[in-house]
């Protein structure tokens, strides 16, 4: 049986942009995952990772952490979440309000890594309540190629006690 988690996570993108191909916690708050791009789903091949793929990747797996997650209470900011609530929420509320990517040395795109990490998590009641949630992500490669970057997510509307 495979990772029901990830299989969930990964539904709503197409067949061909499904690049996180294993996934699993590292720490409370940090996920790890393998990736594959065999050919980039809306460009002709460049031969390494690039920016839009940076995105895609990060968010297939900062989408499995979240899940995770809530699947297994390792975080208090999700503990009144149940799995529908999130699923419900992964696509139309979880929004990326800012995103900084830096690239160091190519990475090749057809096997590198990433992981991610959730830092600490604010609410926020401005006109709609929210999460705040700091994320740092990085990427590699097996020949030192190498990426990271910083997102903040903002998760509207999150369940509260």
């Amino acid at each position: 049986m495979g990772d029901l988690v990830l299989e969930r996570v990964l539904r709503p993108y197409k067949v061909d942009c499904r690049y996180l191909v294993s996934a699993d916690l590292d720490g409370d708050a940090g996920a790890r995952g393998d990736f594959v791009i065999p050919e980039s789903c809306y460009i002709d091949d460049t031969g390494h990772f690039n920016s839009v793929e940076f995105n895609i990747c990060y968010n297939q797996l900062v989408y499995y952490l979240m899940a995770r997650a809530v699947r297994d209470g390792t975080m208090p900011d999700f503990a009144m979440w149940t799995l529908e609530d999130y699923w419900r929420k992964q696509l139309p509320d979880i929004l990326i309000a800012s995103f900084e990517s830096r690239f160091k040395r190519p990475i090749n795109a057809r096997r590198f890594s990433g992981e991610v990490v959730i830092g600490d998590v604010r609410y926020r009641a401005a006109t709609r309540p929210m999460l705040l949630a700091p994320t740092e992500v990085r990427f590699w490669d097996d020949d030192g190629g190498a990426a990271q970057g910083k997102v903040l997510l903002a998760i509207m509307e999150p369940p509260r006690a």
